[in-house]
């Protein structure tokens, strides 16, 4: 990614405490990511890993303990970057009472958009969104893949250029699911950057251009998706029109049975599997965590 660097933590830490100040929990340790502008960043992890403690430290709705977050440059307490970022939380707290069009008008609003560019953005949200046929009914009466869907729009409404997403898949049905991943990705292709944190390692897989998984507060693997899933010890030949005695044989003899070598190429593992084995190795050895990238490809 050769965009310039939208998010940046150094050594991001957070510590949360009791009743009487005393350390309670320490939920993230010496964090340090960096998400360049116009890519799809992946942060995974179990429930409890510090995913939704970093989300809030980078929307300046909690204060490190330790380290620094930079959102745009900006230190992440201050809040004039918001303007430039939209947010999904897990559960989107909405105003039952209101409808689609209603929703957006309000939150419209609260960014000071002109009433004229206001309602078009309403409308290409609604049908972005794929809403139409809802677009007049409360949101009490809507179903949870639904409020996801005005979730989404209400986190674009200001044009955002950072976009975090919190569990955006969660309550789709598989076509909601495959249309969602496809505006994220359309989402990447209008220049925007997007951060997603979910448990459905398939779809983080499909979309994402880079990852970290989280353990227990520490930051355990992060690179490129395509680079953390090859097999690099294994390597793998397609071909075709070969005899069968060929089959078994090494490339030399694939040459010399006239057969039309397809790919030579490391098999790929599932993010699944990497994940698991990750965390796996995590709770057997503690103390192990990542200080940089897995690969430089990024």
């Amino acid at each position: 990614m050769a965009g310039e660097t939208v998010i940046e933590t150094r050594a991001l830490s957070k510590t949360y405490r009791d009743f009487w100040g005393r350390p309670k929990v320490r939920a993230l340790k010496a964090l340090d990511l960096e998400i360049k502008q116009g890519e799809i960043f992946g942060l995974l992890g179990p429930n409890g890993s510090g995913k939704t403690t970093t989300i809030k430290l980078l929307l300046g709705l909690l204060f490190p303990t330790e380290g620094q977050a930079l959102v745009f440059g900006k230190d992440a307490t201050d809040v004039s970057k918001n303007q430039r970022i939209g947010y999904l939380p897990e559960e989107s707290y909405l105003y039952r009472f209101l409808n689609a069009e209603e929703t957006l008008d309000f939150y419209g609003r609260l960014f000071d958009i002109p009433h004229d560019v206001l309602k078009e953005r309403i409308d290409s949200l609604i049908k972005t969104v794929g809403l139409e046929r809802a677009r007049k009914r409360q949101l009490k009466e809507y179903s949870k893949g639904m409020t996801r869907r005005i979730g989404l729009a209400q986190a674009l409404i200001n044009e955002p250029e950072l976009i975090l997403l919190d569990e955006p898949t969660s309550g789709l049905d598989p076509i909601g699911t495959r249309e969602m991943k496809d505006m994220i990705i359309r989402l990447r292709e209008q220049g925007k950057t997007v951060v997603m944190c979910s448990h459905l390692l398939a779809d983080v897989q499909d979309v994402c251009d880079r990852i970290a998984i989280l353990h227990q507060g520490e930051l355990k693997e992060l690179g490129r998706v395509d680079s953390l899933l090859t097999l690099a010890d294994v390597t793998q030949i397609r071909a075709k029109r070969l005899p069968q005695p060929c089959i078994d044989e090494i490339q030399q003899v694939i040459a010399r049975h006239q057969g039309e070598l397809l790919t030579v190429e490391h098999p790929t593992t599932t993010l699944e599997e990497l994940f698991l084995s990750i965390v796996r190795d995590s709770e057997a050895r503690p103390g192990r965590r990542v200080v940089q990238e897995a690969s430089s490809n990024s």
